[in-house]
């Protein structure tokens, strides 16, 4: 089982994000596509368009198969820690190839 993860915001998704996830899986050859995104607050700390769940489902919807939210503490700080926590969530799952 191939999983690959794409570390996200989708504020909002739109069909450039859709193109992503279906390049990812088409790359890859991952039988599973797995989205880290921001919660209701984005990098830059401003409240999303939509709510966290919202964008969860339309990431779905675009062809992703599952999501989880990477914590607000990285979420909201600088690019370098937005990564950094969520490679690091990533890898705490143990499963993303």
């Amino acid at each position: 089982m191939k999983i690959c993860a794409i570390i996200c915001e989708y504020n909002p998704l739109h069909n450039g994000h859709k193109m992503q996830i279906q390049k990812s899986r088409e790359i890859t050859g991952a039988d599973y596509i797995l989205c880290i995104m921001s919660g209701n607050f984005t990098q830059r700390g401003e409240a999303s368009i939509l709510d966290k769940y919202q964008r969860a489902s339309l990431a779905i919807s675009a062809g992703a198969d599952a999501v989880i939210e990477l914590p607000q503490q990285f979420a909201s700080s600088s690019a370098e820690v937005f990564a950094l926590g969520a490679v690091k969530c990533l890898n705490s799952l143990k499963c993303v190839t």
